[in-house]
């Protein structure tokens, strides 16, 4: 746990209350006082009610995380997604912006969109769900970002590795064979030129501006029974981690189960996303690979954001001996699935 001085010096110490309702009055919201907090770690993201009853929701990121420019870029792929209709929910532009400044905090501020968690086991949800990536993907492919990075082994992969064991993170009872777990894991991955950021002649996997964190937590499903007003199907949340790769890695998340199951679900899927969109059958030797990485990032996350009070308390399984042994277990597993034959569609 950290202790209070760190607590008191994490990026959010300030953003009370009163502060996220000062911040949307600076940008001509007015809210009647209530607050709910949602499900957001990186960022602080609040629903908000005006003083007319509409629903809006804010979003203040997280100080040091993103520059201005890269997080305008986010803005502006989301804007030209919802000028393509696709269901994307993006930034409002007040006074001129989408990006606003209050109290030392860059916020955003978004409509309210209700809906569940997609029912991924429904093939009819599915094959709607990969529709809509292709149309996303169609309109990432058009150019690429400017400011914002690209999904790779160095900055997933090798950073994460360096900075945990650079900054003691793994327990010293499990450290020499993590880290050599995990150096195999990363030679292994860097047998993927696409990944590399160096790829070799010949090689025209294509990178393109993804959402980045497609997992089912960031859909939200509006079924068809919905009052008239509700515009059914997905929509696309937080893109947050957008950055450029290649698009298998907006539909890996989506799969679950054996071998056979997601086999069966990535074909889905597919079928979907070719009713819009060419799918490149070579990146599907991407995904494990891409799982590894994000195994690898998503450890070194939770380490370089524990000053923060409210990581210790979800995440309490975390930086124990117990957790980096599950780590070694599942890098073992990586290795050997990312010797196995790829899925097939």
């Amino acid at each position: 746990m950290p202790d209070r001085a760190t607590a008191a010096a994490h990026p959010y110490q300030s953003l009370t209350p009163d502060v996220v309702m000062d911040a949307l009055a600076s940008v001509g919201l007015f809210g009647d006082g209530r607050q709910t907090a949602l499900s957001s770690y990186e960022n602080r993201v609040y629903q908000l009610y005006l003083e007319d009853g509409a629903m809006l929701v804010a979003k203040f990121y997280r100080p040091g995380r993103w520059r201005e420019d890269q997080i305008l870029e986010e803005h502006g792929f989301a804007q030209e997604l919802m000028a393509a209709e696709i269901p994307v929910v993006g930034p409002l532009i007040l006074n001129g912006n989408t990006l606003h400044h209050f109290g030392g905090f860059a916020f955003s501020v978004s409509p309210w969109r209700g809906g569940r968690l997609p029912e991924l086991d429904d093939p009819d949800v599915l094959e709607w769900v990969g529709r809509f990536l292709a149309r996303i993907h169609a309109v990432g492919a058009v150019q690429a970002f400017a400011h914002r990075p690209t999904l790779d082994l160095a900055s997933f992969g090798i950073a994460s590795r360096e900075w945990l064991l650079a900054n003691d993170q793994v327990p010293l009872d499990v450290q020499s064979s993590w880290a050599k777990v995990s150096q195999q894991a990363l030679d292994q991955i860097a047998t993927h030129a696409c990944l590399t950021g160096a790829p070799t002649p010949g090689d025209t996997m294509q990178h393109i501006r993804l959402h980045g964190d497609c997992h089912p937590g960031n859909i939200l499903w509006t079924p068809l029974d919905m009052p008239a007003s509700a515009l059914p199907g997905p929509h696309f949340v937080d893109l947050d981690d957008a950055r450029m790769g290649p698009a298998v890695q907006d539909l890996w998340m989506l799969l679950s189960g054996n071998r056979q199951q997601r086999s069966r679900q990535l074909g889905i899927l597919v079928d979907g996303y070719e009713q819009f969109r060419p799918f490149d059958r070579r990146e599907l030797v991407l995904i494990e690979p891409l799982r590894t990485l994000r195994l690898l990032h998503y450890s070194a996350w939770l380490a370089r954001r524990w000053h923060d009070p409210t990581f210790p308390k979800h995440f309490p399984w975390f930086g124990s001996s117990d957790y980096w042994q599950g780590q070694v277990q599942m890098l073992e597993e990586q290795i050997e699935a990312m010797q196995e034959d790829p899925l097939v569609v």
